[in-house]
């Protein structure tokens, strides 16, 4: 079983686990102006080839059990038409069984699960479509940083967090009144213990309010979201 202090490997290069990224020997010879993009540090230089390759996104839509996560996925990924990943579904066994019993998931049980939807997201782009939104509750920023490994490697690749926000004692309700589904009440606590909400240096993080209506968390989603990318790829809007 891997650890999350085992780096992982992506297109046989290891970036290391501090989230800095130590510079190449091609970058060394690049200009040193940067800019951050998706918490990445990079030195401000395009080859014609990445200008005009096609910019991706994926769309991580994060936070504690009951915030709303599949409800706000589906509606982004409906505006934007494009692929929606239910990341419960990718939980194996073992780990349905564990919260079904109300025994929290550890680190251990959470790091294959964490790279096997980082790798299918990055199967749906391979497909050729701008983006795809995937839904995982991401509550420590170790688990965040397991997905900030995809945009690595691709210049045309933009990470995106939409952490949905609200207290224990909502979302305790809304559980509550969920029918036929693994995680129970008795999650929520522990949920909220382990949680880390982002920092200010997540650069990479859109917070929004889950305290209201349905509709206007779902609209306030999918304005970020748009006002992201056109900032992203401002070209689009010519």
């Amino acid at each position: 079983m891997l650890s999350y202090n085992t780096s992982v490997t992506v297109n046989g290069q290891r970036p290391p686990s501090s989230g800095s990224i130590p510079p190449s020997p091609k970058d060394a010879r690049l200009a040193t102006t940067t800019t951050i993009s998706n918490g990445v540090v990079s030195n401000g230089a395009t080859s014609t080839n990445e200008s005009t390759m096609k910019q991706q996104h994926i769309w991580l839509v994060t936070g504690p059990a009951g915030c709303g996560k599949s409800t706000v996925a589906k509606h982004l990924a409906d505006a934007l038409q494009i692929p929606f990943i239910e990341g419960d579904e990718y939980h194996p066994k073992a780990n349905i069984d564990k919260m079904s019993a109300g025994i929290p998931l550890t680190d251990a049980d959470r790091w294959d699960w964490l790279t096997a939807l980082r790798e299918a997201s990055i199967r749906e782009l391979n497909k050729g479509c701008d983006g795809v939104v995937l839904t995982c509750s991401a509550l420590k920023r170790k688990y965040r940083d397991v997905i900030r490994v995809a945009p690595y490697f691709s210049p045309n690749l933009h990470l995106h967090f939409i952490y949905l926000d609200a207290p224990e004692e909502l979302l305790l309700q809304r559980v509550s009144a969920r029918k036929n589904h693994y995680m129970g009440a008795n999650m929520v606590h522990s949920q909220f213990e382990a949680l880390e909400r982002p920092g200010p240096d997540e650069v990479d993080v859109i917070t929004i309010d889950v305290t209201r209506s349905a509709d206007a968390v779902m609209a306030d989603a999918l304005n970020q979201a748009v006002k992201t990318m056109d900032h992203v790829n401002p070209e689009a809007q010519q």
